[in-house]
């Protein structure tokens, strides 16, 4: 069953895009995050910044998430939408379920890493106390475009 994307998904994925590109300059993987509240504002934002920063954890998502909950002046992110241009890792899918965000929407997958579907179903496992309603494939093929021009870069 496939699930009807509302066109602010689009929107907000158009943003992370632009966000994403800002990583060539840093030699980052070009990944944006974007955390959006109940009534539509972007709380928290963030790119991969491992190699900016040496920091193995400084995942767009991740980034993104301690901005939001810095703006709340609290953890809980209930009614926020996490928006990511490509499929969250098994770390960054932790975290979202931690922050108790309720819905993931992501752009390109993961097929090596995912774990919101491909490899692994971290946001929406039965087993965990929380679950993710996750939106995925949204604009997928321009997500997957600025990761391929960016590894065709590197070769």
């Amino acid at each position: 069953m496939s699930l009807a994307v509302p066109a602010a998904y689009e929107q907000w994925m158009r943003r992370a895009l632009a966000d994403a590109r800002l990583a060539f300059g840093t030699g980052d993987v070009p990944v944006a995050a974007l955390v959006v509240d109940g009534l539509g504002d972007v709380i928290g934002t963030g790119r991969n910044e491992r190699e900016l920063r040496h920091d193995p954890t400084a995942h767009a998502e991740v980034l993104a998430l301690r901005e939001a909950a810095a703006s709340r002046d609290d953890w809980h992110l209930e009614g926020c939408t996490l928006v990511v241009t490509l499929e969250p890792c098994v770390m960054c899918a932790g975290a979202v379920l931690a922050a108790r965000i309720p819905t993931v929407v992501f752009g390109a997958w993961d097929e090596k890493a995912g774990a919101g579907g491909s490899v692994y179903d971290v946001l929406r496992d039965r087993r965990l106390n929380h679950r993710v309603e996750v939106f995925p494939g949204v604009l997928a093929e321009e997500c997957g475009e600025v990761l391929l021009d960016f590894f065709r870069a590197k070769r």
